[in-house]
C-alpha cells in the first residue's frame, strides 16, 4: 500500500458513507410520511396505494444497502485484495501474448462482476417485484434475458475493448484522444442501431394501429415538427407491471415507443400529454446536451487515464504488481475506482436533469392539455408505486425527475 491506497480508501469510505446516510434518511422520511397522503394527492391517490409506494421504496432501499456492501467487498477484493493482479497473472501464465492476456484478464473481471450481481437481480425480480405485484417475468424469461445480454456484451463489447486496448498500446502518447473518438463514435452508432437491431432482440414492437389515438399522436407530431420512423407498442407487460413511454434513436432512425401497459392505463389525451413531454426533451435538445456533457466527461476521463497509465503508484496503490502493469490493467482499475471520485458530481448532474424535466413539462403544457398531463402523471405515480414523499436531500442526489409534489405544483402553475 502507498499514499494513493489511503487516498482511494478515503474516497471510497466517504462516498459510501454518504450513500448509506442518504439511504437511511430516505427510508426514515418515507416511513414517517407513510400514514398520510400528501394534500396535493388526497383526492386522487388512496391511502393504501400511498402506503404500498412507501413500502416498495423502503424494500428497494434495503436491497440497495446490501448491494452497496457487496459492491464494496468486491471492489476491495479486486483491487487492494489482489483479485485483478491474480486474474492478469493467471492469464499471462497461459498466454504468450501480453495483449491477449490483458484482454482475457479484463473480460474475466467483468464476467465475475456480472455473476456477483445476479443474486440481487433475482431477489429484486422474484421477491420484491413479485411481492408488490409488478413482476410478470418467468424464470425462463429471466435466464434468457441474462444469457442474451451476456452474449451481446461479448459480441459487441469484446471487439470494442480489443480495439481500445490496441490503441492504448500502439498509438503513442495521444492514444487517449483516439480512444475517446472511437468510444464516442461507437456510442453514436449504437444509439442509431438500438431501435431496429438491439431492442427487438428483447421485446416485440408492434406498429400502433390506425384509430383515434394514432390520429391524435400524429397531430401532435405535426404540430411539434417531429419526424419519426413510426409509433410502436412494446410488450413491456411480459416482464413488468411498470409502464413507460420514450422515443429512441438518432437521425432518420427515431422511434416513438409506448409500453402496452401504459396504453392500457391512460386515456388518449393523457397519452398525448405524456408524449408531448418526451417531445419536449427533443425540442429543447436535451439529448444532445446530455450527450455533449457525457462526451466532455469522457474526454476528461481518458486524459486523466493517459497520465495515470505511466504512474507506477497507480498500479501498486491498487493491488497490481508492476509485473502486471499494462494498458488493460490501467483501464480496468480506472473504470472500477472512478465512481468513488466522481460521486460528488452526482447532485450537479441530477440538478440539470431535473431542470430538463421542468422544461419538457412546460412544453407538454403548451402543446397538450396540462390537466391531462397532471392526471396521467398521477396515474403513473400510483401504478408504478413511486413514493410521493422522498427525502429532499436524497432526491437532490439521486432523482433525475423532480419529486411528485414539486412537479405537479409546477404543472399546476401553468394553468393559472
Amino acid at each position: 500500500m502507498n499514499t494513493f491506497s489511503y487516498f482511494f480508501i478515503l474516497a471510497l469510505m466517504l462516498s459510501l458513507g454518504i450513500e448509506f446516510w442518504l439511504a437511511k434518511r430516505q427510508a426514515t422520511y418515507v416511513k414517517n410520511h407513510r400514514a398520510n397522503v400528501p394534500d396535493a394527492f388526497k383526492t386522487q391517490i388512496s391511502l393504501s396505494a400511498h402506503q404500498k409506494a412507501a413500502d416498495y421504496t423502503i424494500a428497494k432501499g434495503k436491497l440497495g444497502d446490501i448491494d452497496r456492501l457487496i459492491g464494496l467487498f468486491a471492489l476491495v477484493l479486486l483491487t487492494l485484495g489482489g483479485g485483478i493482479n491474480w486474474a492478469f497473472a493467471s492469464w499471462a501464465s497461459w498466454l504468450d501474448s501480453p495483449f491477449m492476456a490483458g484482454l482475457a484478464g479484463t473480460a474475466t473481471v467483468f464476467l465475475l462482476m456480472t455473476l456477483v450481481e445476479i443474486p440481487s437481480s433475482v431477489y429484486q425480480t422474484f421477491v420484491i417485484e413479485e411481492q408488490f405485484g409488478f413482476n410478470k417475468s418467468s424464470v425462463q424469461q429471466f435466464v434468457k434475458d441474462h444469457v442474451l445480454q451476456l452474449v451481446l456484451a461479448s459480441a459487441i463489447g469484446l471487439p470494442l475493448l480489443a480495439l481500445i486496448l490496441w490503441v492504448m498500446d500502439s498509438i503513442g502518447s495521444m492514444w487517449w484522444l483516439v480512444a475517446w473518438v472511437i468510444l464516442m463514435s461507437f456510442s453514436l452508432l449504437m444509439s442509431w442501431l438500438y431501435p431496429t437491431v438491439i431492442a427487438p432482440l428483447f421485446n416485440t414492437f408492434t406498429p400502433m394501429a390506425d384509430g383515434a389515438l394514432k390520429n391524435r399522436i400524429q397531430g401532435l407530431l405535426t404540430r411539434c415538427g417531429f419526424n419519426s420512423q413510426g409509433i410502436f407498442i412494446m410488450d413491456g407487460s411480459k416482464r413488468s407491471g411498470h409502464g413507460n413511454a420514450y422515443f429512441t434513436g438518432l437521425g432518420n432512425n427515431k422511434r416513438i415507443v409506448f409500453f402496452d401497459n401504459l396504453v392500457n392505463s391512460l386515456d388518449d389525451e393523457e397519452l398525448e400529454a405524456v408524449l408531448a413531454h418526451e417531445l419536449g426533451h427533443f425540442k429543447h435538445k436535451h439529448v444532445i446536451k446530455m450527450l455533449i456533457a457525457s462526451s466532455i466527461m469522457s474526454l476528461i476521463g481518458f486524459a486523466a487515464l493517459g497520465w495515470l497509465i505511466n504512474q507506477d503508484w497507480f498500479y501498486t496503490g491498487l493491488g497490481v504488481a508492476l509485473e502486471q502493469k499494462s494498458p488493460a490493467a490501467a483501464l480496468l482499475l480506472f473504470m472500477l475506482i472512478s465512481s468513488s471520485f466522481t460521486f460528488f458530481l452526482q447532485p450537479i448532474s441530477a440538478y440539470f436533469q431535473r431542470q430538463f424535466e421542468f422544461q419538457a413539462d412546460d412544453f407538454a403544457a403548451k402543446n397538450a392539455d396540462a390537466k391531462k398531463m397532471i392526471s396521467g402523471l398521477v396515474k403513473l405515480y400510483e401504478e408504478n408505486a413511486s413514493t410521493l414523499t422522498p427525502d429532499p436531500l436524497y432526491s437532490a442526489f439521486h432523482y433525475s425527475h423532480p419529486p411528485a409534489t414539486i412537479r405537479i405544483a409546477h404543472l399546476e402553475s401553468s394553468l393559472k
